[in-house]
């Protein structure tokens, strides 16, 4: 940026912009520095500012309740902004692996128009198989468990992830469907599930445990595949689980 440039008022915006967002995220600064670069960004208040804002979200302060309550302050400043913020909450979502906080504000001002179209971009760049660090999937799958959004719209981008490569990614998946069992799931829910209890390369015992338990919470009746069924439920029972857990629902797996 030459000189001319930093002396014009967009230079000068230019110029507190990146170096609020640079503060916001230095974690040897003073805490009080940095609440004073969030409230800059804040007063800017364009899009380039509250995304620079969500990126205090990127790093961990070594005092616990500090850093808390300063990504607490940027939350609440994003949710004050109403729809204005879903852009930059869009684009950091995308962008970043820390996302437990965005996720949160995004549903406090968000359409589930705006959360689903959202989602999907974020879900095309992390998609089902191998992944060097999991932990996004795992935290949009268990954030999509706990999201009271349509419960179709959410079984549908949530049972490819029971085909993941990582177990964590797996679990959650299974568990975020026992939360979406509402009318119409059944039909996009019901066979991914089945087969993800039948898996044959399945190996954890915990995954094939809660697959079962939610189609019997589900009371989803299995009229396929019976005896490999009754096989799985007899092995689980072997290994210590209660037979009734998993079987005496109203119309359970049978």
């Amino acid at each position: 940026m030459g000189l001319f440039d930093l002396l014009s008022k967009e230079g000068r915006q230019k110029s507190a912009l990146e170096g609020a967002t640079k503060r916001v995220q230095d974690k040897y600064a003073q805490s009080g520095d940095r609440y004073g670069a969030m409230e800059k960004l804040r007063d800017i208040g364009t899009d380039d500012a509250l995304y620079g804002l969500c990126k205090r979200w990127n790093m961990n302060y070594d005092k616990t309740i500090d850093d808390d309550q300063e990504k607490q302050w940027a939350l609440d400043t994003l949710v004050a902004f109403g729809e204005r913020a879903v852009p930059a909450l869009r684009r950091y979502l995308k962008e970043s692996d820390r996302i437990s906080y965005a996720l949160s504000a995004l549903s406090r001002v968000g359409s589930e128009g705006d959360i689903l179209a959202t989602l999907d971009e974020v879900l095309a760049k992390e998609e089902p198989g191998y992944t060097r660090d999991p932990s996004k999937k795992q935290q949009l799958m268990t954030w999509l468990g706990e999201w009271r959004g349509t419960s179709t719209e959410v079984a549908r981008r949530v049972t490819p992830y029971l085909q993941d490569f990582d177990q964590d990614v797996r679990f959650h998946a299974i568990d975020a469907l026992a939360h979406h069992l509402g009318d119409g799931v059944e039909d996009v829910a019901r066979a991914p599930l089945l087969a993800a209890l039948l898996r044959p390369e399945e190996e954890s015992r915990r995954i094939k445990v809660r697959a079962a338990e939610v189609l019997a919470e589900a009371g989803w009746t299995v009229t396929d595949r019976k005896d490999e069924v009754a096989k799985i439920l007899g092995d689980l029972t072997m290994f210590g689980m209660e037979h009734d857990k998993l079987v005496a629902k109203k119309k359970g797996a049978k």
